[in-house]
This record gives C-alpha cells, sequence and structure tokens, in this order.
C-alpha cells in the first residue's frame, strides 16, 4: 500500500489546517506529490495526489478551487507559506473545511522537493516490501509443492497467503480440492466453467461483486487447459497477491505436469510386469511391482480387455497396464463385473485363470476375443463364456471369421451353382445333421433314402471330398455354418 497522508504530515513536519476531521480523512493514500501554481490543475491530475502549492494566483472565493480539487480525488492540499503569503489564507481553510479537502500548511523551510523525495522513499520502500512478502510467500507456497499432499498442498498454502479461499478444479471445472469457504462457490465455479464461449471454451474468469472478488485461471502448458484453480476473497487483490497467485499458478502446473510424467512412468512399468508375467515371471513381476506399491489379485483372477483409453477406469479395480494397443486389467472375480460396467465402451472378459504362462495368456485371448465381438455387435461388458455357449464359431475374432466365411463360399461355390432343382446344399446339411444316418436324413428332406443317396453322391463329385471323411464332414458342417450366419 502506499503511504498514507499521515505519514507523511508526521515525517515533513506538516501542520493541519482543516479537512481532517472526517473519518480515516488522513489515512488516504498518498500516490504521488504534485507542485502546481495554476488556477485548475486538475486536468493535469490522476487523482490520489498531494498537491503543493504557494498560492501565488489564490485571491477572493476558493471554493471552486478547492472543488475542482475534490471531484479530481486529490488525496489533500499542501500550502506553502512565507512565499507568496506568509500564513495560509483563511478562504482556502474555510473552503477546504467546508468540501473535506485535507489542507496542510508546508513551513518555509522544508521545500517541496523534499516532500516529494520522501513520498518517492515511501513508495519504494513498500514496492520493496511488497517484493519481499512475495518472495516469502512464494517461498511458502513451494515448500507446500514439495509435501506428499502437492497441489493439495498448495491450494490450502494459497488461500492463507490471500487471506480468501482457494479450490482446485478438473479439466470439466469439476472442484476436486477446496479450502474452508470455497463450498459455497464451488458450485457456481462449476457452471460458469461449462459455460461457452465465442470461439472456444473459457479458459480463465474474472469475478468482482459486493464483498467478494474471484479469480480463475488455467493450468498445462499446452493449448488446452488440464485444469483450472480459482481464489476468492473479501477484498480486491492488490498487485503483490497477482504476483503471489501467479506463482501459485506456476507451481500447480509444474505439479500437474511432473504428475502426469510420473503416472506416464508408472504405466510402462506396469506394462513391463504384464509382459513378465506373461511369460511366466510371476516371482519377478512381484518384485519390481512391489516398489510401486501395487499389488496383483489373487487367484482365480478375471482378465478384462478394453480399448486403450479405458486404462484409467480400469486402473481403480486391480492391476491395469496397456498391452498391444489395448488396456488389460487383472482382477478378482467379485470386483469383474463392477469394473467392467465403469468402462465407457466395449469390454472383455475371461473365465477365471491363474498366473501360470499357459493360463494366463488363455485368459488375456479370451478377454480379447469377447473385446472383439462386444466390438462387432455394439454391446458393451461380454464375456468369453457366452462365446462359447454359441458355438465354435462364435469363438472366431472378425478378422478370422471374415476370412472362413469367404474360404466356405468359395468351398461350397459346386453347390450352390448347380444348375438343377435338387438343393444339393441342403440335402448335405440334413446328411451331416443326422449324422450320416441316411434314413434320419431323408425322411428330414422328404425323399427317399435312395434319392438322397444319389444327391450325396453328386455332392462328392462336385467337391472332389470324400464324406465318409470325419474330417472332411466337419470341414463341410463348419463351412454351411459360417455361410449360414453370414447370410
Amino acid at each position: 500500500m502506499p503511504p498514507s497522508l499521515q505519514t507523511v504530515v508526521r515525517r515533513m513536519g506538516l501542520r493541519p489546517l482543516a479537512g481532517i476531521t472526517g473519518r480515516g480523512a488522513l489515512n488516504a493514500a498518498v500516490r504521488w506529490v504534485a507542485v502546481s501554481e495554476l488556477a485548475d490543475p486538475t486536468p493535469y491530475l490522476e487523482g490520489e495526489e498531494l498537491l503543493l502549492t504557494t498560492g501565488m494566483r489564490m485571491e477572493g472565493d476558493l471554493s471552486g478551487y478547492v472543488a475542482r480539487l475534490v471531484a479530481r480525488g486529490v488525496t489533500g492540499l499542501g500550502f506553502g507559506v512565507g512565499v507568496s503569503h506568509e500564513q495560509t489564507p483563511a478562504a482556502l481553510v474555510t473552503a477546504a473545511d467546508e468540501a473535506g479537502l485535507p489542507l496542510l500548511e508546508v513551513p518555509r523551510e522544508t521545500p517541496f522537493i523534499a516532500i516529494g523525495k520522501a513520498v518517492s522513499e515511501l513508495l519504494a520502500a513498500e514496492q520493496y516490501e511488497e517484493i519481499t512478502r512475495a518472495f516469502a510467500a512464494q517461498g511458502r507456497l513451494t515448500r507446500a509443492a514439495l509435501k506428499p499432499e502437492g497441489m493439495h498442498a498448495v491450494i490450502d498454502r494459497l488461500a492463507k497467503e490471500i487471506g480468501g479461499w482457494a479450490a482446485l478444479l478438473d479439466e470439466a471445472g469439476e472442484v476436486r480440492h477446496a479450502t474452508h469457504g470455497a463450498q459455497d462457490v464451488a458450485a457456481e465455479l462449476a457452471r460458469l466453467r461449462r459455460l461457452p464461449e465465442p470461439g472456444g471454451s473459457v479458459a480463465s474468469l474474472a469475478l468482482s461483486g459486493p464483498g467478494e472478488h474471484i479469480v480463475v485461471q488455467p493450468l498445462g502448458g499446452g493449448a488446452r487447459p488440464r485444469g483450472f484453480f480459482a481464489v476468492g476473497a473479501k477484498q480486491a487483490f492488490p498487485p503483490v497477491v497477482h504476483t503471489v497467485i501467479n506463482a501459485a499458478g506456476s507451481l500447480l502446473t509444474l505439479s500437474l505436469e511432473q504428475g502426469r510424467s510420473q503416472l506416464a512412468a508408472v504405466r510402462r512399468v506396469r506394462s513391463a510386469v504384464l509382459e513378465l508375467l506373461l511369460a511366466g515371471e510371476g516371482e519377478r513381476a512381484r518384485a519390481v511391482l512391489g516398489p510401486l506399491g501395487g499389488r496383483l489379485p489373487e487367484e482365480p483372477l478375471v482378465v478384462l480387455a478394453a480399448g486403450a483409453d479405458a486404462l484409467e477406469a480400469l486402473e481403480g479395480h486391480g492391476f491395469a497396464a496397456l498391452h498391444a494397443s489395448s488396456a488389460v486389467a487383472l482382477v478378482t472375480e467379485e470386483v469383474a463385473e463392477k469394473a467392467g460396467q465403469e468402462v465407457d465402451g466395449p469390454v472383455g472378459g475371461s473365465l477365471p485363470c491363474g498366473y501360470g504362462e499357459t493360463s494366463l495368456r488363455t485368459g488375456l485371448d479370451q478377454a480379447r476375443r469377447a473385446l472383439e465381438a462386444a466390438r462387432t455387435r455394439g454391446d458393451g461388458m461380454t464375456w468369453f463364456r457366452k462365446l462359447a455357449g454359441q458355438g465354435l464359431l462364435g469363438l472366431l475374432d472378425q478378422s478370422a471369421a471374415q476370412a472362413f466365411s469367404a474360404y466356405s463360399e468359395a468351398l461350397l461355390a459346386p453347390l450352390t451353382g448347380y444348375g438343377s432343382r435338387v438343393d444339393l446344399v441342403e440335402s448335405l446339411r440334413a446328411y451331416l445333421d443326422s449324422n450320416g444316418h441316411w434314413d434320419a436324413a431323408a425322411q428330414r428332406l422328404g425323399v427317399h433314402r435312395h434319392t438322397l443317396r444319389y444327391r450325396m453322391k453328386r455332392v462328392t463329385e462336385l467337391l472332389a471330398r470324400d464324406l465318409d471323411d470325419p474330417g472332411v464332414r466337419a470341414e463341410l458342417w463348419l463351412a454351411l455354418e459360417a455361410t449360414q450366419r453370414h447370410r
């Protein structure tokens, strides 16, 4: 804060004459000292100055002169005696008293320039003190940032430094941590953060109202904020407080970036741990994971597979890592269903398995097959056990199923292109579904068994395959199933 008029009076030995009876009159700030003998110096003033004059042109009614100074916001008027006037004009004293303008008498031996120097020194000392306070506050904020609580500790410290409240918000504007006094405005801040702004989202806010001043600033070094923090107080923020707020913003951004870097490093370690588990190196995997404070779920476990963007959602339920562009989680059976439902997108779940190399790899394969099925059908959580109940073809992934379907159409093409009224494909299906029993198959088709024998002989000739071979019959049955599913 600039020095008060009272401070200048005491330091320079000035004598108050009028306009000092009002409450706090001498507590007004002096931001500069101006000297003028003009009849109307106000065009050259900004307000909050201590104006000094010897009254060279003062005579008659001086109420207009004083009124103009008051309207301009002058802090006080200093009258130098012993030059143009041996004493301060009574008209000036009366006008100043009536207008409430502090009028000070400057002794002949006190140079105006000395008053200007004194105010400049006081202003410089105040600025130095503000800088010192700002550095001290930055030191306390830095020490807070080094605490285990990290960003939360910075928010708590910031509230104390500004004499108000502070809050930490995430990317969506939802309050994640707030000090006392911020609860009443938390919902309003979140609402304001969601308001659209022409050309993009709101990045920062400054709100002022009766007894409440709020500033919201973005966090993060990129084009898109990764979070926000807000501060509020009953009084307006002076420059030194803005300096402290900006310092807190830098520390919060640094903590945020460091936190993300550490998280990325931890996730890389988890991916390496998963590779060790898949290689059957369970003990080594636990040795690597231990220093991170992580634990593996007890057997039996379930493997979940989802898109890479689902990693954060899965991390809260068990061991999760990225593997081959997918998010993979190892969870207990008890939490598997809940974990899968919290993922915004398709998820595949395996049958219960263990940590043995073969068992875990099988579980991962099952989870990925279930994930592929979920993506194909547009489902959310899909379990491998449900695929197993849909037959052998249901276990094929999408690319394999499409490839086998194309192969099946080519395999059966001689039958589908047969230029007779006889449906050899349906005859072959009836024969295979009846396990090669002629009577049962003929009855199913409504034909004589000798007719069916003739048809099967024709099928054998067109396909150049031996229907007595169990492998041939299995291949043809799968081909019929594949073509029927993709019609």
